[in-house]
């Protein structure tokens, strides 16, 4: 779309499937490191390798940024700053430009683009309802001239914060987004998400995507999963174009809902690196 929006997973129905996968295999890691953000140096984001997005998301007059989120996005140091060598991206309960919270949304487009490699990265999640902190990668759409979901969307790493131990890879092409996009779930035993940092990833390649967690490949998704899953209606897009990387934290929205009374402001999501390697 022409405003880069992230669509709703929705009403979700995720869509499990069965993978010729050992879930227990240790990562297969490209090992060329070609991009890195290590966050070293105190202040704003670096701007050779960050840029924001600023607003609600409003289009045709429906802000939400085609989720419902409640958020206004900012460039301001009480949403996003690095300090202490780690990003951090904080969602605050505030009074601003017509929304009652504010967060961040930050993104490598037209600054970093790229076909296929290991893109990873460090994060500890905030915790609560209504927090909807994400990790994810749209495909350049050709200046505006191509739309999603055509242009493809993989969410490495998505996480509603009332579920503290799961997070979920996904991708969304033409005939499976939104609500039907394929989706597997990830979950953390013997701990949480909101306690610790872990390693979100995925490794992109002709015909493939694994995603993983730590050490632990979780799910491999090809053409024949798109094939099956949308009976044949869906198409494979991931061959066709460079994606660039998206660093967000939503407040609301379709998918987790609301805050809830209980829920915690100003919280962050806090990203010790992110690194590309082929």
């Amino acid at each position: 779309m022409m405003r880069h929006i992230k669509y709703i997973l929705g009403t979700m129905a995720i869509l499990l499937f069965a993978c010729d996968l050992d879930e227990t295999q240790e990562v297969a890691t490209l090992t060329n490191l070609v991009w890195e953000d290590n966050f070293d140096t105190d202040g704003a984001p670096d701007p050779t390798k960050w840029a924001f997005e600023i607003g609600d998301g409003t289009a045709q007059g429906i802000p939400g940024w085609g989720n419902n989120e409640l958020q206004y996005y900012t460039d301001r140091p009480e949403n996003v700053r690095v300090q202490s060598g780690v990003l951090e991206i904080t969602a605050r309960q505030e009074a601003f430009n017509g929304s009652n919270y504010t967060s961040a949304r930050l993104i490598t487009r037209g600054l970093f683009q790229r076909k296929y490699g290991r893109f990873e990265a460090r994060i500890k999640l905030p915790t609560g309802q209504g927090y909807w902190p994400a990790f994810w990668m749209l495909g350049d759409d050709n200046n505006g001239t191509e739309v999603w979901p055509n242009i493809g969307e993989i969410d490495i790493m998505e996480y509603l914060g009332d579920e503290p131990t799961k997070v979920f890879g996904t991708i969304h092409g033409p005939a499976y987004s939104g609500g039907e996009s394929i989706s597997k779930e990830y979950n953390l035993l013997n701990d949480r998400f909101d306690t610790g940092f872990h390693i979100f990833g995925i490794e992109w390649g002709p015909s493939y995507i694994n995603f993983y967690v730590d050490d632990v490949l979780y799910q491999t998704l090809t053409p024949q999963d798109v094939e099956e899953e949308t009976n044949g209606e869906g198409r494979w897009i991931f061959d066709d174009r460079a994606f660039y990387m998206i660093l967000n934290v939503a407040v609301g929205g379709n998918l987790p809902g609301p805050p809830s009374p209980d829920t915690i402001f100003p919280q962050s999501m806090v990203v010790d690196y992110v690194r590309v390697y082929n």
